[in-house]
């Protein structure tokens, strides 16, 4: 037992028994409030006005510490950070790569990891890093920074860095203390600077959060992102067809992964009924649903919101550290202050380049002073023994001279002056130095201006980081009320591909390398070897697939159209073969043998044809005493088409000089009917949206734009087509294109009608004036094409009513002609009728297993559209189609 004596008292401390011991409670609270300041302030709650943590503060400082314009290794940041930052390379790797996959204020090189789909960064040795040009312009300025020991005493880190943008509400941040939270949601880069300039202009900041996986969010709740709000975000979802749905943007604080589980928990629970889920997210995100059959794809939308991860709620609880305490405060508060704050570091940075420039032209004057008046060669100057003699001396013969000087001159002036070399003496040239005073004189001038102004270079300097940095930054979250499920058109990316065939490489990023093709992020590609061996595998920026690649392409699944030509040499018994074969089926990121698989085999041609076309191909052979024939042609069009696996017809046993191209051969297949889907603005084959027809060999699809212009393409499905689509259809050498156009020059309506010119792919051809405020109205592909033209006649302006017959109106023209004008009236509306007769295409049978496809529009170029135009002055160039002229 303790006894009244052992218990620690004024009497008794420090006279033996329990006198040092101090009670548990007593220990509990200090050691504890001790921990949770530091926790709160040290580690989890960011710094209102630099916008980071402590250790997000040592990693850039330790950044800026080790920059020189390259990357450095992560494991080399960390390792340097670690001088600062008591707590190992774990935390502090952690933090870099938060930082990093911001894309704000590091620029990244290597697998940094993904956020959307939760996939973690390389190892620190493998990852690089370097301050961006943004973090140099904004985060850094040693001379307005506070500096601090750290925790060891060797080193000097700022208290804070001095970044004149915030930041804290830019990139959002999470931290949990000891007894509080913090949750501050990202924000949108041009707004932030936006909103900051109203502050200056004494609008009040009404922020809203803007996520970087987009999608949508209902932010009516946001309570300006205090503790009690709530902001409601969703995955944007597009309804690709009736079977099938694709998502594009996930919501905030999900992953691609979490987001799949969800839905395939809430199918097990029958809260949904899907047949199958797919994740194609590569560089976007899509993960597409396919539906059971006999299922609503809106209720199915309800539902995925209902459900599943589709939606989440967000509760912000801005929560920041400002003068050493923890505050709750809105996010327009915080811009407020931070806005404030950035103003008063211009006002720092301006007052130290003021004083900086003062200094000079007060050095430079008494330079001057010191040479014109001779002082260098005074005789009590010349015979000055000591220093306090000099200074003495100088002061003598400066005093007339006091007046003109900002301040007063100090010995360690004097110093300066006396260590100038005699021969910068001797050269001294007054007018220069009058010259470079003036210039300085100037820019002092123009700092005191900015002081007096300091509100408008505020301004300035907040436009000039949206000039410079603002551009890709633009809002990625759609804002709506969650009233009601809306489904949006789908988008699909374009990207390009490129090979380098002799290393083997394949993807999008190669971009120093052999172009390929355009094709989206989710397609396949097949590649070729010349070893005879070929595989697929998935869009990437850069993928191995084998040296010495012959073709490579995009792979399309169930493609039964595009067939391979090729001879190869057995590597065994040197015999040659030529086969011919579609891929078919595959497992992908598994090779496949083409030859007879034996060791030494080699591809001698190999080509792709998109529509079965056979080639004719003259074979070279070597010289052999048996051989009369040294050389003969080839025709792969009596070649059977056969599976891959076919060991192919022997072409010859003897060994193959040279296989040199002769004649291009023509499609060996039906036609392929094409029809193209307004929705997805894609061609396809399998009968979605509006038919064009059969196509085969050189058939073209001509496409026109609303800018005026055409372009011929072919009917390769993998082609996209630019927004402002009116008019596409199978093409037709002798079509008749029939235009009303506003000539920008004239200032009138014309009527033109032609013929489209059967250019090269590719190329687009303009057919209205390039004269600026030309303008194409309303264009036709009908044979009778007819308008009804409003015109305004006499002082009052009536109206008066006509239908014009566009081929009667007019003949056909060349392709620049401006036409014939419209009317000598004022045209009040222009309005394109149904055409006279609507000629119907029928679509065959198809020929595989006698099925019918059943096209959604009979007609080939489809019935024509109305383009309404109201046109209250002639002279208006600006006439929009809003979104009606689609003639198919």
């Amino acid at each position: 037992m303790i006894n009244e004596n052992d218990i620690p008292n004024e009497e008794n401390q420090g006279k033996g028994h329990l006198d040092d011991v101090i009670k548990v409670d007593g220990l509990y609270e200090s050691w504890f409030l001790d921990y949770a300041s530091y926790v709160i302030l040290d580690r989890a709650v960011p710094n209102m006005y630099d916008g980071l943590k402590p250790v997000q503060r040592r990693i850039l400082h330790s950044l800026k510490e080790m920059d020189d314009g390259r990357f450095n290794k992560a494991a080399n940041v960390i390792g340097n950070t670690m001088k600062y930052h008591p707590h190992g390379d774990a935390s502090i790797g952690d933090a870099m790569v938060n930082i990093g996959q911001k894309q704000l204020l590091i620029d990244t090189q290597g697998n940094w990891g993904d956020p959307v789909t939760g996939d973690s960064a390389a190892a620190a040795r493998y990852i690089e890093a370097r301050l961006s040009k943004f973090a140099n312009d904004v985060v850094f300025n040693p001379q307005t920074t506070e500096w601090q020991l750290s925790y060891d005493g060797r080193n000097q880190e700022p208290v804070t860095l001095p970044v004149k943008f915030p930041l804290v509400l830019s990139q959002g941040t999470e931290g949990i203390a000891v007894g509080l939270a913090t949750k501050i949601l990202p924000h949108n880069f041009i707004e932030l600077i936006d909103a900051s300039i109203g502050v200056l202009r004494g609008v009040r900041p009404d922020l809203v959060p803007d996520f970087p996986t987009g999608g949508l969010a209902d932010v009516s709740k946001y309570n300006e992102g205090q503790r009690g709000g709530r902001v409601r975000v969703r995955a944007k979802i597009n309804e690709k067809d009736k079977k099938t749905l694709v998502i594009n943007e996930i919501p905030f604080g999900t992953t691609t992964i979490g987001l799949i589980d969800s839905i395939i928990a809430a199918n097990d629970k029958g809260k949904i009924k899907i047949k199958k889920i797919e994740d194609n997210t590569a560089k976007d995100v899509e993960i597409v649903i396919h539906l059971a059959p006999g299922i609503s794809p809106d209720i199915t939308i309800d539902a995925l919101y209902a459900f599943t991860n589709c939606e989440m709620s967000l509760s912000p609880n801005t929560c920041v550290i400002k003068n050493d305490k923890p505050h709750f405060m809105s996010v327009n508060d915080i811009l407020t202050e931070c806005t404030n704050h950035t103003k008063e570091l211009l006002k720092q940075e301006l007052e130290i380049r003021l004083a900086e420039l003062k200094e000079k032209i007060f050095f430079s004057s008494l330079l001057k002073i010191f040479i014109q008046e001779g002082m260098y060669k005074h005789p009590e100057y010349e015979s000055s023994g000591t220093f306090d003699v000099v200074v003495e001396v100088l002061n003598k013969l400066f005093t007339p001279f006091f007046s003109q000087f900002y301040r007063e001159i100090l010995p360690e002036d004097y110093k300066k002056l006396i260590d100038k070399p005699m021969s910068s003496i001797t050269r001294f040239d007054v007018k220069k130095a009058d010259e470079q005073m003036k210039a300085l004189q100037e820019e002092i001038d123009e700092v005191n201006h900015h002081l007096a102004h300091l509100i408008d270079y505020a301004i300035d300097y907040f436009e000039r980081l949206r000039a410079k940095y603002g551009k890709g930054r633009e809002r990625r979250t759609e804002l709506r009320t969650f009233d009601t499920v809306q489904a949006a058109q789908v988008a699909l990316a374009n990207v390009k591909l490129y090979v380098n065939k002799e290393e083997g490489f394949v993807g999008t990023s190669l971009k120093k390398d052999e172009y390929v093709c355009d094709c989206s992020d989710i397609d396949d590609i097949i590649a070729f070897r010349a070893d005879g061996k070929f595989l697929v595998s998935k869009v990437s920026e850069k993928a191995f697939m084998g040296k010495n690649i012959v073709h490579v392409g995009v792979f399309k699944k169930n493609d039964d159209r595009t067939v391979y030509n090729m001879i190869y040499r057995d590597g065994t018994s040197g015999t040659s073969y030529m086969k011919r074969f579609p891929v078919g089926g595959i497992t992908r990121d598994k090779e496949y043998d083409l030859t007879k698989g034996t060791k030494g085999s080699s591809v001698l041609w190999f080509t792709a044809n998109a529509n079965g076309e056979a080639e004719v191909v003259n074979l070279q052979l070597k010289p052999h005493s048996k051989l009369r024939k040294l050389q003969f042609d080839v025709d792969f069009s009596e070649l059977a088409i056969k599976g891959r696996g076919s060991q192919g017809n022997v072409v010859t046993k003897y060994p193959i000089k040279k296989v040199a191209f002769k004649s291009a051969g023509v499609s060996t297949l039906a036609g392929r009917k094409i029809w193209f889907d307004d929705v997805l603005q894609r061609l396809n084959a399998d009968g979605r949206g509006k038919y064009l027809g059969s196509f085969s060999g050189e058939d073209k699809i001509i496409t026109v734009y609303k800018n005026g212009e055409y372009e011929l393409t072919n009917f390769d499905l993998t082609n996209h087509f630019d927004d402002g689509l009116l008019i596409i259809r199978k093409f037709d050498p002798e079509m008749v294109l029939s235009v009303v156009h506003f000539e920008g020059k004239a200032k009138n309506f014309f009527v033109k009608r032609f013929v489209p010119d059967n250019v090269a792919i590719g190329k687009k051809v303009s057919f209205i004036s390039d004269e600026a405020g030309s303008k194409l109205v309303l264009i036709s592909a009908d044979d009778q094409p007819r308008i009804a033209l409003t015109v305004l006649k006499g002082k009052a302006k009536d109206q008066e009513l006509s239908e014009i017959n566009l081929t009667e109106f007019i003949d056909i023209k060349g392709l620049k002609a401006n036409g014939n004008r419209l009317s000598q009236f004022e045209i009040a509306k222009v309005e394109l009728l149904e055409p006279i007769e609507e000629e119907e295409a029928e679509v065959a049978e198809e020929e595989d297993n006698g099925s019918e496809i059943e096209a959604s529009s009979t007609d080939e170029a489809g019935p024509s559209k109305k383009i309404d135009f109201e046109i209250t002055n002639p002279e208006d160039t600006d006439l929009e189609d809003d979104g009606q002229g689609k003639l198919f």
